[in-house]
């Protein structure tokens, strides 16, 4: 696994052909998995964390954070993570979080007046 941080102005990815990508919008932040392939043709994963910020100057930038993970760590990795995951949703208290653009899971809205 490889990581990478890169400054506020943006800096020249890795090399490697884009495969396959995948968004994801998180309230401020946009996660992309991205898959990506050597001159080997061996495909490799990057998770790219992206948050918008507000420079100085007023102008818009983004803090990218970027993991480089490959096939040999994928089983590792993911039992760390499903690991870290379930101890958190055991042990912290869900807290409902609405991101902009989504609408809240249960809505009064949705109540069927018609059972009551």
């Amino acid at each position: 696994m490889y990581f990478e941080d890169f400054d506020n102005a943006g800096a020249q990815e890795r090399n490697g052909d884009d495969v396959f990508s995948k968004p994801v919008r998180a309230g401020k932040r946009t996660y992309f998995f991205d898959v990506k392939a050597t001159k080997g043709n061996d495909y490799y994963l990057t998770v790219t964390e992206s948050k918008r910020r507000v420079d100085k100057d007023g102008r818009f930038v983004y803090d990218k954070h970027k993991i480089f993970l490959y096939k040999e760590d994928f089983e590792k990795f993911t039992e760390g993570l499903e690991e870290v995951i379930k101890f958190i949703k055991e042990k912290c208290p869900v807290v409902e979080r609405v991101y902009e653009g989504e609408e809240k899971a249960n809505n009064f809205s949705d109540v069927d007046f018609d059972q009551l």
